[in-house]
């Protein structure tokens, strides 16, 4: 009978060094964690939407009759919606369980065990993540000071043979989006350029309808932020054709479960409710931004999305995190080199910020 260290050499190496993800936890855990109930959490944390789903989504799901049936692993009705929401061809898009499992799938398209990918720090953890799962190796080149791409370093990297590079555009955590220009100049090299648009709706600026033009352009977009359906993980890609029929070799037949497709098709349907979410989150960025800014602790940075990124000039980042959380507000951060001092901020409702502003008040 094999015993526990039988079984630990069996373990890849690279699985065993790597760091683990380090998520979030949803709000019934932070309020059990401190005796309050839910509704008393104030959840600025994940970059959800607070406003949650559009009501023609939890009326679909509650009528639907088929839970018992494997759904349409090639999301036929999803992606015809999507081709009208997005203006490009059905046949460039594919769906995953979250932009997540996309990550994931295009890095197992790609790489071999060693093959390089380049990375762009501060930004989304999945990306160096998914990349030691698929036994990649990460190359980083750290953004300059105000969070732009250092454009001769990061192209100097791509042309020492990495494959591919993603770009967050806004960037998570810091907000800002990439110049289009700086996009297609990474375009040039021939590599595999994923845009990564999670923040799309909060920004209005997008490469998809370079897509059809470049056959190494990669952009991913997602439910989870606007759509307010983090919950039920459902994301998409804008591919050249040829790459999506790879990933539709490659993935799991019934990679996007059957709830999922159904919130996601009815949340196309009703755009009107949540572009009035939408602006209701990009109105109160507006005011939190003023709000933050009028600590002289604080440098605030601008935002394309719907989060704002803070350094914390005088006191201890971790600290202020650390008194928020007794108080029954979460927010993000980063225990990284190059966030060690900031904190990421959500844009929750009205009464949230007025919550959060009080509480900082408090503490100064």
């Amino acid at each position: 009978m094999s015993s526990p260290k039988d079984i630990e050499k069996l373990i890849r190496p690279g699985i065993k060094a790597m760091p683990p993800y380090v998520p979030i936890e949803p709000t019934d855990v932070l309020s059990r964690r401190l005796g309050i109930s839910d509704k008393d959490v104030i959840k600025l944390d994940g970059n959800e939407n607070p406003y949650g789903c559009s009501p023609r989504v939890k009326r679909a799901l509650a009528g639907y009759s088929s839970y018992h049936i494997y759904p349409d692993p090639e999301q036929r009705e999803l992606r015809k919606e999507l081709e009208k929401y997005v203006g490009v061809s059905a046949k460039n898009i594919l769906a995953g369980a979250g932009s997540d499992e996309l990550i994931d799938l295009i890095l197992r398209l790609f790489l071999k065990p060693g093959d390089k990918v380049v990375n762009c720090p501060p930004t989304f953890g999945m990306y160096p993540f998914s990349t030691d799962v698929c036994g990649g190796k990460v190359i980083s080149v750290p953004r300059q000071a105000d969070f732009s791409l250092d454009m001769a370093r990061t192209v100097k990297a791509i042309n020492r043979g990495a494959k591919a590079i993603f770009i967050a555009s806004p960037n998570n955590p810091s907000g800002n989006a990439t110049p289009k220009y700086e996009i297609m100049e990474l375009l040039k090299t021939g590599s595999i350029v994923v845009v990564d648009e999670a923040y799309y709706e909060f920004s209005g600026i997008t490469m998809v309808t370079q897509v059809p033009k470049y056959a190494n352009l990669i952009v991913l977009r997602t439910f989870s932020k606007w759509a307010g359906l983090a919950g039920l993980r459902v994301g998409y890609g804008i591919f050249p054709k040829k790459i999506v029929d790879y990933l539709m070799k490659i993935k799991q037949p019934y990679n996007v479960n059957a709830a999922a497709q159904v919130a996601a098709v009815e949340s196309l349907s009703d755009l009107a409710y949540l572009q009035g979410t939408i602006k209701a989150i990009i109105k109160e960025r507006e005011r939190l931004w003023e709000k933050l800014a009028q600590f002289s602790w604080l440098k605030v940075y601008p935002s394309q999305s719907n989060f704002i990124l803070c350094r914390v000039l005088r006191g201890n980042a971790a600290g202020i995190q650390k008194e928020l959380r007794q108080q029954g507000i979460f927010i993000r951060y980063f225990n990284t080199s190059q966030l060690q001092d900031c904190l990421r901020i959500s844009v929750g409702k009205p009464e949230h910020t007025d919550k959060l502003i009080a509480a900082l008040k408090r503490k100064r």
